[in-house]
């Protein structure tokens, strides 16, 4: 259990950012390029909003699909899904 309780605290503490939380609010809804991600999240520069994903990849939250010059990212794990529309019902109204 206390091995369970390490994994989820780690991954709270990615998630307890205003930004990668409102990037997985959009990307709960389907899979966005930056691009996209960019034109909804406009209060982050897109150099940000890349540092941010790239974090989100690094802790498996999310994963991305490269097609030429064009990244599009999802989430890859059914449980943070399931954990961001709970979130989203809740407070990204």
């Amino acid at each position: 259990m206390e091995e369970h309780v390490k994994v989820v605290a780690e991954l709270l503490k990615v998630l307890a950012n205003e930004n990668r939380l409102l990037i997985l609010c959009y990307l709960i809804e389907g899979p966005l390029t930056v691009s996209e991600l960019s034109l909804k999240i406009t209060t982050i520069t897109q150099s940000a909003l890349s540092q941010h994903l790239a974090i989100l990849k690094a802790h498996k939250i999310v994963d991305s699909i490269k097609k030429g010059q064009t990244i599009t990212y999802s989430i890859n794990d059914e449980r943070i899904l399931s954990v961001m529309e709970v979130l989203k019902a809740k407070y990204c109204v």
